[in-house]
This record gives structure tokens, C-alpha cells and sequence, in this order.
């Protein structure tokens, strides 16, 4: 009987320890993870709170450089559309980024379908040079695109800002279109000649259809970059007539001492509206293109 009672005695002062090492354990995992979640919902109102600044401003009678509930109204948005500049601001840029968009997946569809199909000497070379100008900050080329767009008349144009920002988009989406039309097995295209096609319409009819996803990420993305963009047209443009709206918007900001919050915040939603809806819309193909480009991975 005594040995039974030290054995289950020596047991408990082994298991104690052990128990409390799991406690310990627990804890630490607790604290790991109340730490990792407090982190997260750190970041996420550091990223949450100037969106929301910017929705209830535009929609606040009172609007004002501090967060705070809003006397709820539409005047902002009204008077958004009453001014005689503003609305062409908005104009202006859908102009110019549809035009640079069409342009540059234009010419990246056809110019992607040539690097994808034809092998030529210094083919690798190219590409890795089609793509380091895309590493080349825009200021270091800004002054002597300007110097050109003056020699070739088509500074303070519309259609010298669209070649320009068409231009800053076409690395990326010859790399992104050449990806698509890998991906495309040759043999739909020979079946199409066999049945008669030429080349060019076989690219039409059957490889530019099955590259939809591919055209909608590449249109998606060459958008939101040229929509976004403020230094070209700041240098390429001088009428204030021809500005897009983000000049406009740094514009309202730093033109005079008093500013208005409720017109700058409404124009700053409208200035999210055409990116989000073209997101909305283009969102499948850009899934699409991203479970593409995993399986060729």
C-alpha cells in the first residue's frame, strides 16, 4: 500500500508540471493571437478611415477636415454637377484614359499574338527590353517626351497625352497578352486554316475570343493606371479646359485658402465611381486571367 501511494504520489509531481507547461502554452498562443488580430484591425481603420472621411464628407452640409457624423445631403453632388468646369474635368479624363486604354491593348493584342507565335533572332532580348522600360520611372522620361510632343505639335492634345500614356502601358500588357496566347494551343488555329481561314482571321475568330479574359485584365489594369496618373497630363497639358480630374482635384485643394470639403470629397467619390464600376464589370476576367496564369505557372 505504501508503494502505491508513492508511485500515485510521484505521478502527480510529474504531471503538475506538465500541466502547467500546456497552461503556459495556451496562453502564449492566446496572447499571440490577440496580438496578430489587434495588429490586423489596427491596419484595417488606418486603411478604412480616410475612405470612409471622404464618403460622409461628401454627403455632410458641414463638411469639414475631421471625421464626424454628417448633416446628411446631396448638395455636394449637385453642385459638383452646376459647376461649368467640373463636369469636364470628369469628361476629360474618360477621354483620355479610354483612349490610351483602346490604344495600348490594341496594340498590345497584336503585337503579344507576334511574340507568342513567330521565333526570331533576339526574341528573348526584346522582351526583356519591352519590359525594362517599364522599370524606368515616368520622371526620368517625362521632359523629354515633352520636348517631343512640342517638335511633333501635339503638346497640349489630347491626342498627345493618349500616345504618351498608351505608351507607358504597352510593356505590361505585351508581357500579359503574349501570356494568354501561350496559353491558346496552336492546333484551334491550324484547324481553323485547314477550314479556310487566313491567318489574320483565324487570330480574329478564334485566338482574340478565347484571350477575353486576358483583354478584360489587361484593359482593367492600363485604366486604373492611366485614370490615376497626375504627372503627364500636368506636363503635356497647359489648357485648363483639357484637364482631367486629378489635376482638378489637387487644383481644389491648393488654388485657394479656404477649401471646400464638401465639393473636393464629392468629387473625389465621382473620381472612384468609373474605376470601381469598370472593376464590377471586368472582375471575371481578371479571375479568369489570374487561374490562367497559375495553371501555365
Amino acid at each position: 500500500m505504501a508503494v502505491d501511494q508513492h508511485l500515485a504520489a510521484s505521478r502527480g509531481s510529474v504531471a503538475t508540471p506538465r500541466h502547467r507547461s500546456g497552461r503556459r502554452h495556451r496562453a502564449a498562443g492566446l496572447t499571440r493571437r490577440a496580438l496578430t488580430y489587434l495588429v490586423i484591425v489596427v491596419l484595417a481603420v488606418f486603411c478604412v478611415v480616410p475612405f470612409a472621411w471622404v464618403l460622409l464628407g461628401s454627403v455632410d452640409s458641414k463638411a469639414g477636415l475631421y471625421l464626424r457624423a454628417p448633416h446628411l445631403t446631396l448638395h455636394n453632388f449637385l453642385r459638383f454637377f452646376d459647376q461649368p468646369t467640373t463636369p469636364r474635368l470628369l469628361v476629360n479624363s474618360l477621354v483620355l484614359s479610354g483612349g490610351g486604354t483602346v490604344v495600348a491593348l490594341f496594340l498590345s493584342m497584336f503585337g503579344g499574338y507576334a511574340l507568342s507565335r513567330y521565333r526570331f533572332f533576339g526574341r528573348r532580348t526584346l522582351m526583356f527590353a519591352i519590359l525594362l522600360v517599364r522599370v524606368v520611372p515616368p520622371t526620368a522620361t517625362i521632359v523629354p517626351l515633352y520636348i517631343i510632343m512640342i517638335d511633333i505639335h501635339l503638346n497640349n492634345t489630347y491626342v498627345g497625352v493618349i500616345l504618351v500614356e498608351a505608351a507607358y502601358q504597352i510593356p505590361l500588357l505585351l508581357w500579359l497578352m503574349k501570356g494568354f496566347f501561350d496559353s491558346i494551343p496552336v492546333g484551334l488555329e491550324e484547324a481553323a486554316w485547314i477550314d479556310g481561314c487566313s491567318r489574320v482571321s483565324g487570330v480574329l475568330h478564334v485566338v482574340f475570343p478565347l484571350s477575353r479574359p486576358g483583354i478584360g485584365a489587361g484593359a482593367l489594369f492600363a485604366f486604373v493606371n492611366i485614370w490615376g496618373d497626375f504627372l503627364t497630363p500636368l506636363v503635356l497639358l497647359q489648357s485648363p479646359d483639357r484637364y482631367p480630374i486629378s489635376i482638378g482635384l489637387f487644383q481644389a485643394f491648393s488654388a485657394f485658402n479656404q477649401v471646400d470639403w464638401g465639393l473636393l470629397t464629392a468629387t473625389a467619390v465621382l473620381y472612384m465611381v468609373p474605376t470601381v464600376l469598370l472593376y464590377l464589370f471586368a472582375r471575371r476576367y481578371l479571375l479568369q486571367a489570374t487561374v490562367t496564369g497559375a495553371i501555365k505557372g
